[in-house]
């Protein structure tokens, strides 16, 4: 199977209340368009130290996390930051890795974005049978 990657922008959302108070212009809101791998093995938003910081996102502490091979680390978790995936958004806490590494999109945030794998066609998507607004389970 191959990977899928999603276009995705986030958004620090501090900027958008500041924004909302006449406090920033909108050109000063941080964001940024990235690619993400999506991972279904990872649960959240895992973006790395250079996006971190270009986004300004609040530190809210740490977490252990086992890695892929095995191995368990401690990561810093920013937050919240805004996912827009082409008509649906959501807000969620992030794992930032070092350095430049791969973000990922896990799947919290992808369940509420309400969105579907085609891994023949190595694709996301919106979900089509709610294609104007997300629709989560509350059972």
């Amino acid at each position: 199977m191959g990977t899928i990657k999603a276009e995705i922008e986030l958004v620090n959302p501090y900027d958008l209340v500041l924004q909302d108070e006449g406090k920033k212009k909108s050109e000063e809101v941080r964001k940024m368009k990235i690619t993400a791998l999506v991972d279904t093995g990872a649960y959240m938003l895992c973006i790395n130290h250079s996006i971190n910081k270009q986004l300004g996102l609040r530190h809210i502490g740490y977490q252990n996390a086992e890695l892929g091979d095995g191995s368990v680390t401690t990561i810093e978790v920013v937050g919240p930051v805004t996912i827009n995936f082409k008509n649906r958004n959501t807000a969620c806490r992030a794992l930032v890795l070092p350095g430049n590494a791969q973000p990922l999109l896990g799947s919290i945030p992808m369940e509420d974005l309400d969105v579907v794998l085609q891994p023949l066609k190595q694709t996301i998507d919106i979900n089509p049978d709610h294609p104007i607004i997300a629709q989560t389970i509350l059972k």
